[in-house]
């Protein structure tokens, strides 16, 4: 297998995307080999702080969704976010990824200056939003204010699947259009689906993929759909591992370059989540940065992976589990370079 696959060829990432036994293992090999090879056996750290639990979709997988009555929500303060920011600096990390809800409390007017003061704060530290879709005058904005990196999974490249998985409220074309925003404002963009979804088949997974090969984003993040209990989609079962790794492999070798997370939904699934994820060629870990009495009210999903290896307190455990596997953790805020 080459480096670097192409993407035109669905029959052939179809029979990758559902190998399994030895041909799996050379998949994954060869994407980690690829890994390597550009980003060395280092990995990234992104520090996650989840800011806000209110959410004013309802997306029929999610336990944020607005229609949940059962959900715990909270909202933190901007004290509280920079104080995540610095015990996150003090832990040595050098991207914050400040991830909540589509929230209409975080206006442009609370965010910019949010983001400005992180930006003077940490200067040598990367501010990356994952707040959803917003018009693209909000985005340049954030842009502006010293934002430069934006996560809006695509979801489902497949519009009928999209429309399936979220309500009448909600548009595939916007949701789009808001990462070809994002891209034309000069943000390194990520994108991303679940892997198992109730309704997708593998036919839509290669849609994604070739969806994610066309727009080159800077950052793809793939992982299990695990259900929550209070959604419509409580009784259907997690996303297969094999093909979630399968997929993170393919992306790997579709956008060489691309800063991958071995996700917190893989590492909820398996205890070994993240060693899987790297020795199928991803790159990046994301460890909580929230306030602990927060974390298990950011539900997604059930179960959710927010202590040990997955959060900030485990930074020193989390260099042991990559250490067993060879690998070491990268403490720069790792840029996308596209001439790597």
């Amino acid at each position: 297998m080459k480096a670097k696959l192409s993407p035109t060829n669905r029959d052939t990432l179809k029979s990758l995307l559902c190998s399994r036994g030895e041909e799996a293992q050379y998949l994954r090999d060869c994407a980690a080999r690829t890994s390597e090879e550009l980003f060395g056996r280092a990995i990234y750290l992104r520090g996650l702080i989840e800011t806000s639990s209110y959410c004013r979709n309802n997306c029929l997988y999610c336990g944020l969704r607005r229609d949940n009555s059962s959900a715990e929500r909270y909202r933190l303060t901007e004290s509280q976010i920079l104080e995540c920011c610095e015990v996150g600096y003090r832990a040595g990390l050098r991207t914050f990824v400040l991830q909540g809800g589509e929230d209409s409390f975080w206006s442009d007017s609370r965010l910019i200056p949010l983001i400005k003061t992180i930006a003077t704060t940490y200067p040598d530290a990367a501010i990356t939003l994952s707040l959803g879709e917003r018009s693209a005058e909000s985005y340049k904005a954030l842009h502006d204010a010293g934002a430069t990196r934006y996560l809006l999974r695509h979801e489902a490249a497949n519009r009928t699947l999209y429309e399936a998985i979220h309500t009448a409220d909600m548009s595939y074309s916007n949701r789009i259009e808001a990462i070809k925003n994002l891209m034309q404002i000069g943000y390194q963009t990520g994108m991303g689906m679940m892997i198992g979804i109730p309704g997708q088949r593998d036919d839509d997974i290669v849609d994604d993929l070739q969806l994610i090969a066309s727009l080159r984003p800077q950052m793809v993040g793939i992982g299990p759909f695990i259900p929550h209990p209070a959604t419509p989609y409580a009784k259907y079962p997690a996303g297969d591992i094999d093909k979630v790794l399968n997929a993170v492999a393919i992306v790997r070798l579709l956008l060489p370059n691309a800063l991958i997370p071995a996700t917190t939904a893989l590492s909820t699934l398996s205890a070994e989540g993240h060693q899987l994820g790297i020795l199928a060629g991803a790159n990046v870990i994301m460890p909580n940065l929230s306030p602990t009495d927060v974390r298990s009210k950011y539900a997604i999903y059930a179960g959710k992976a927010a202590t040990g290896t997955e959060a900030v307190e485990g930074i020193k455990a989390l260099e042991a589990e990559l250490s067993a596997i060879g690998y070491t953790i990268n403490y720069a805020k790792g840029d996308y370079n596209d001439t790597i």
